[in-house]
Parts: structure tokens; sequence; C-alpha cells
């Protein structure tokens, strides 16, 4: 049985990824969105990062609370 396995190199750099945290952010053109300390894999070289499906559904449902409450800036760090 073959397992999926990520490549341990980036693909833009090839420099070496690992396992850290990132910054999200979103301009909503009235206002933005900020969310601190996001789980990603982050290339240790050029800081590219990757976040995985389930922590980006996380994210989507904050940018869509924040674009209902129309606030101008609203900054969060992402609650697991």
């Amino acid at each position: 049985m073959k397992m999926n396995t990520l490549p341990t190199s980036c693909p833009l750099c090839g420099g070496g990824k690992k396992v850290g945290k990132t910054t999200f952010t979103v301009d909503l053109g009235f206002g933005v969105v900020v969310v601190r300390e996001v789980p990603a894999t982050v290339c240790s070289q050029c800081g590219a990062d990757w976040i995985d499906d389930a922590i980006s559904e996380k994210l989507e449902k904050i940018v869509d609370d924040a674009r209902q409450k129309h606030n101008l800036v609203e900054v969060t760090t992402l609650a697991r």
C-alpha cells in the first residue's frame, strides 16, 4: 500500500519544510482580518506556508463572521 507523503522540500526555493505557525491576513475591502498563531507547514528558508484543509475551514468561518460584523479591523488567534 502506497502512503501519501508531503514533500519535505519547498517547491518555491528548495528549503526545508517544517511544522510551525503563520499569520493569515484577509483584506475585505472595508476592513481587514488578521488571524495569528495559525498552524501551518512553513519553509525554513523563504517562509512560504501551507495551511491544511481543516484549518482553512476554521479560517473561512472566522472571515465570514468578521464580514458580517463589518469591523474595520479584526485581530484574533486561531482557537484549536
